[in-house]
């Protein structure tokens, strides 16, 4: 990236500082990985005031900084300068980033809770991410048939193999496996990474 200011140093004027940010913004769209770095020393501390301020958690804002410069760079193609200067488009990603931080601390606050009533009064010393992890899997096992989830209990709770289990419903021992199969199959789309999962 070629700038009449040198990269990384702050504009003296205002015709240069509209001139640099317009040579960076270009660059950036254009790719150059230098411009993202220049990008987020000029205006990375702008964005974490602004998510330190929204969220009032260090660690938080860290994390949505990132973010935010990640969706800079996957993004760089949409920007477009007649709408408005690269610090305003940043601004406007980093308010996007800390609502949706802040939607996801209410869905954890209200899956927490509902974790708190599942589990009953808190056992002193135990594991509040145990109890949380018990609603997310009974969320899951809703979404299966009741043919999966009752072939599931007795693999799982009941620690039965699949030829017992067969024995003990009556069911072929293919029909027992190709449930079983499913199952877990759509268990792992409900509990594993966002687009890990299958139909």
């Amino acid at each position: 990236m070629t700038t009449e200011t040198p990269v990384g140093s702050v504009p003296s004027a205002p015709s240069e500082e509209a001139r640099w940010e317009e040579e960076l913004s270009a660059a950036l769209v254009g790719g150059d990985q230098d411009a993202l770095a220049v990008a987020y020393r000029r205006w990375g501390p702008l964005v974490r005031t602004l998510a330190v301020r929204s969220l009032g958690d260090a660690g938080e804002a860290e994390d949505v900084s990132q973010q935010v410069f990640l969706a800079v760079w996957r993004g760089r193609a949409g920007y477009r300068p007649e709408r408005g200067p690269l610090a305003a488009w940043i601004v406007g990603i980093t308010r996007r980033k800390v609502a949706d931080a802040l939607s996801a601390r209410t869905r954890r606050s209200t899956l927490a809770a509902a974790a708190a009533r599942v589990s009953g009064p808190r056992v002193p010393g135990g594991d509040p991410e145990a109890a949380l992890d018990r609603v997310v899997l009974a969320q899951a096992l809703r979404g299966l048939t009741p043919v999966q989830r009752d072939l599931l209990h007795l693999a799982f709770y009941e620690d039965l193999t699949q030829s017992q289990i067969a024995r003990r419903t009556g069911l072929p021992l293919g029909t027992v496996k190709s449930h079983v199969r499913r199952g877990l199959h759509r268990l792992r789309g409900h509990l594993g990474p966002p687009g890990a999962g299958g139909p």
